[in-house]
């Protein structure tokens, strides 16, 4: 007799290990295994000392001092794992990865990404320390090769995977669907070995370095849904036709209220849309555009207001609103130029007074540079008098350029029946939802960058697992929220739970999990995280190819 240790599977994917007590036999000189009993519901210990029994059951005189035998000792961490594979869970990421191996490395990916940002090599190197197989119930191993293979078949299986999260969401909610939230950034290498990479309007300030455009979709909650990773030469608006035919087309939407800013969805777009029956636009308009609707007589600048204002005209809605915070910020950003401006004129003055050679129209030309790089231009100039510099002020000209401040037009074809003004206008202001969703994935918590990639196929399963590490991470940080503690807080507090692993013989047979510190409790608590007592020891050996350089062991 002996015991064996299975792992299964529901319909809804969520993994079960299996206990049965089996023994061998031989039939018609063929090996043949018979259950004898199913011991999955008994207490760890209890299998363990099952097993031991049926170990020495030829000498039962030994169990009397196997006591000896038995050690105690720090095991794996358990407790950021075990919260994040939870939240994965509860949000659909392991039914929609599924629960082969491949889907299992594609979430241990996500829960690295979520932990510890960083290569596959460094992904490999937390599995060392942290109970991923064990948890995940992966009894084979793997390296940093295999999760980089791993990354292409996330790029394979991406629309599939999307749509199952997609439909996921939608069940529970009373009606489909039926706003989504699209933006686009940019993200740079600091190498040039990548298959997408290529100049273009870098968002990051970086210049002298390629990038890829990535664009996100999210839903009306700011979730995102869908994430597509383009050249990095790409324009926002070639981008757009994409992201219509994917909710027409992979998500199935009828009716459809597609959300951009004001680059984004332009005439060519409004017309893509119209195009596609059922399907409506919020966006906004350019100051120009403002001041063209003005001159038309369409708007006039005195409905401009903190109360929103709305008017229709030719079939499409404008909703107007003056933001008074925005003006002030406008009005301090103006004075901060000027005082810039003229601590330079002051500086030059200075120099042509102690320089009676020195040339004023170099010293201007200097001033006048400034001003124009300032785009104050249009109501500031400098002037000469005696070799000395003067800021002249247009009043008039100041008058009108600041007129619009703070003013802002929503525009949008979307019947009254589905939409008031007020709703058009949060709805756009729901993009900043997007905007929140990029500083988190780019640079706040889950670091897109670096890369580590160089495959287009990688490159897009690097982007996928980004964004649904950020889908836990967003869950997590409204959870712990009333906690006063980041993501990343959280989970270094819980990375510090670990197992306690018994040995018999310096053999690990069972990891039982300590009562967590009253820190990690109320974590767990808010988060609705329940541990278990005791999780299994697969021994899957995860190893590296790459080893530690000889600069990092010194240090």
């Amino acid at each position: 007799m002996y015991i064996t240790q299975t792992t299964s599977s529901s319909k809804s994917g969520k993994p079960y290990f299996c206990t049965l007590l089996r023994e061998s036999y031989r039939q018609g000189g063929v090996v043949k295994n018979h259950t004898i009993a199913n011991l999955s519901h008994c207490k760890p210990e209890e299998i363990e000392a099952i097993r031991l029994a049926l170990e020495h059951k030829e000498n039962l005189a030994e169990l009397g001092s196997i006591e000896d035998s038995i050690r105690l000792q720090e095991g794996l961490s358990v407790g950021a794992v075990w919260t994040v594979y939870t939240i994965a869970k509860r949000l659909g990421i392991e039914k929609a990865l599924g629960i082969e191996r491949a889907g299992r490395l594609a979430l241990w990916q996500v829960i690295a990404r979520t932990i510890d940002q960083g290569s596959r090599l460094s992904a490999v190197r937390l599995a060392q320390t942290h109970a991923g197989c064990d948890i995940l119930g992966m009894s084979r191993g793997f390296d940093e090769n295999d999760l980089y293979d791993n990354l292409g078949w996330l790029a394979e299986h991406q629309e599939q995977i999307e749509l199952s999260l997609f439909r996921t969401r939608g069940k529970g909610k009373e009606k489909p669907n039926e706003l989504f939230l699209y933006d686009v950034t940019s993200s740079y290498f600091e190498g040039v070995c990548n298959a997408l990479a290529d100049w273009g309007y870098n968002r990051d300030g970086k210049k002298g370095k390629k990038q890829v455009v990535v664009g996100l979709l999210c839903d009306d909650a700011g979730d995102p849904v869908s994430v597509e990773v383009f050249r990095g030469n790409t324009s926002d608006v070639k981008t757009f036709a994409r992201q219509i035919a994917k909710v027409a087309d992979r998500f199935g939407c009828k009716r459809v209220t597609m959300v951009g800013d004001r680059g984004m969805i332009k005439s060519a777009q409004i017309q893509q849309l119209k195009e596609t029956e059922g399907f409506h636009y919020i966006t906004a308009l350019t100051k120009p555009q403002i001041e063209t609707l003005i001159q038309k007589g369409v708007v006039q600048l005195s409905w401009f207001d903190e109360k929103i204002c709305e008017v229709e005209s030719d079939g499409v809605r404008y909703v107007l609103r003056r933001n008074p915070q925005r003006v002030e910020d406008l009005k301090r950003s103006r004075q901060d130029k000027h005082a810039s401006v003229s601590r330079l004129l002051g500086k030059k003055n200075g120099y042509l007074a102690e320089h009676p050679r020195a040339k004023v129209d170099i010293a201007q030309r200097d001033v006048t540079s400034k001003i124009v790089q300032l785009k104050l231009d249009g109501w500031l100039k400098v002037v000469t008098a005696d070799r000395e510099l003067r800021l002249q002020e247009d009043r008039e000209a100041l008058e009108e350029a600041s007129q619009l401040d703070g003013c802002y037009v929503v525009k949008s074809d979307l019947p009254r029946e589905y939409a008031n003004a007020q709703t058009i206008h949060d709805r756009y202001k729901d993009l900043a939802l997007v905007e929140k969703a990029f500083r988190t994935s780019k640079t706040v918590h889950l670091e897109m960058r670096p890369w580590y990639v160089h495959k287009e196929t990688n490159t897009r399963g690097h982007a996928l697992v980004v964004m649904l590490a950020y889908l836990i991470a967003r869950y997590l940080r409204q959870a712990w929220e009333a906690l006063d503690l980041t993501v990343e807080e959280g989970l270094n507090q819980l990375t510090t739970l670990c197992a306690t692993q018994i040995l018999v013989k310096d053999e690990v047979r069972c990891n039982q999990i300590p009562v967590p510190r009253e820190l990690s409790q109320n974590l767990l608590k808010a988060a609705d995280i329940h541990l278990p007592t005791a999780l299994p020891c697969l021994g899957a050996r995860v190893v590296t190819r790459k080893k530690l350089t000889e600069r990092r062991v010194k240090h």
